[in-house]
C-alpha cells in the first residue's frame, strides 16, 4: 500500500496560499460587515469612528424588533414541523418499500430544484385561492399572514431536512434495528433507542439548515406575507430601497451572531452526547 506523499517546496507554499485565499474570500466580507456596523458615519462604506448608535437604534426601532420577533416565531414553528415531517419522509424512503416510492422521492426534491420566484408565485396563487374558498364556504375572514408564511417555509424546508437525515441513515447499519426487533422490541422502541440516537446528528443538522433557510428567506416570504407580518430579511430588503445605512450592518451582525450561536450550541450538544455515550 502506497503512503501519501507530502507536498514540498513551492507546491506546499502554493497550497498554503490557496487555503488562506479561500478563507479570506469567505470571511473578509463578514469581518468588514462587523467592523462597519460600529461606524459613526451614515455612509455604509465610509469609516467615521467607533460608535454603538446603530445597535441602539436597532434596539429602539419598534418595527425592527417586531420583524425580528416575527422571524423567530416563523423559524421555530416551521423548523419543528419540517424536522418531524422531513425525518418521517427520510425514514419511509430509506427503510421501506411502497407503491409510488420513486415518484414521491422525485417530488420531494422539487423544492430544492425549483427557483424561489417560481415557488413564491405558486404559493401566492395557492393561498389566495385557498383562503378565498375557506372564507366563501365558512363565512370567515382568513387572510395571508403567519399561517401562510409558516406553511410556505415548511414546504421548502422538508426537502432539505429529508436529504440530510437520509444521508445519515444511509451510513447507518440497518442490522442493528433488525436485532432490536428480533429481541422483541416494538418498532417504536427500536426507533427510539436504536435509530434515533444514531441519526440525531443528522436531525440536528437538518434543523439548523431549516432554521437558517427560514431566517434568510426573502422572496417567498414577501409573496405570501399578509398585512402586519414582516420578517427581518424582508424588513432589511425594504430598508435597502430607502437607502443603505450602517443600521443594516448592525441588523446583519445580530442575525450572524444568532446563527453562530445555533451552530455552537449544536456542536456542544453533539460533543456532550458523544462523551456520554463513551462512558
Amino acid at each position: 500500500m502506497s503512503s501519501a506523499v507530502e507536498p514540498r517546496g513551492w507546491t506546499k507554499a502554493m497550497l498554503h496560499a490557496n487555503g488562506w485565499l479561500v478563507y479570506l474570500f469567505f470571511y473578509a466580507p463578514i469581518l468588514l460587515l462587523v467592523i462597519f456596523s460600529f461606524s459613526a458615519s451614515r455612509n455604509v462604506g465610509t469609516w467615521g469612528g467607533w460608535t454603538f448608535d446603530w445597535y441602539r437604534e436597532f434596539s429602539d426601532n419598534q418595527s425592527a424588533r417586531n420583524a425580528l420577533s416575527d422571524s423567530l416565531k416563523v423559524a421555530v414553528f416551521s423548523t419543528v414541523v419540517s424536522v418531524v415531517l422531513g425525518t418521517m419522509a427520510a425514514l419511509s424512503l430509506e427503510r421501506f418499500t411502497f407503491r409510488g416510492k420513486q415518484v414521491f422521492d422525485a417530488l420531494l426534491y422539487l423544492p430544492i430544484i425549483i427557483p424561489d420566484v417560481t415557488m413564491a408565485v405558486m404559493m401566492l396563487l395557492f393561498f389566495s385561492e385557498f383562503f378565498d374558498a375557506i372564507n366563501f364556504v365558512f363565512g370567515l375572514n382568513m387572510r395571508k399572514g403567519f399561517n401562510s408564511i409558516v406553511a410556505s417555509h415548511i414546504a421548502f424546508s422538508i426537502s432539505f431536512v429529508s436529504v440530510v437525515v437520509r444521508a445519515r441513515l444511509a451510513g447507518m447499519d440497518s442490522k442493528m434495528e433488525e436485532a432490536a426487533l428480533d429481541l422483541y422490541a416494538t418498532r417504536w422502541k427500536a426507533f427510539r433507542h436504536v435509530t434515533l440516537p444514531q441519526i440525531s446528528p443528522g436531525i440536528a443538522g437538518g434543523a439548523l439548515l431549516a432554521m437558517t433557510l427560514s431566517l434568510d428567506d426573502v422572496v417567498i416570504t414577501q409573496f405570501v406575507a399578509g398585512p402586519g407580518w414582516t420578517t427581518l430579511p424582508v424588513y432589511v430588503f425594504g430598508l435597502i430601497r430607502k437607502g443603505v445605512t450602517p443600521l443594516i450592518n448592525a441588523i446583519s451582525v445580530v442575525m450572524l451572531i444568532a446563527s453562530m450561536t445555533l451552530v455552537v450550541l449544536s456542536l456542544v450538544l453533539e460533543r456532550a452526547r458523544g462523551g456520554t455515550g463513551t462512558q
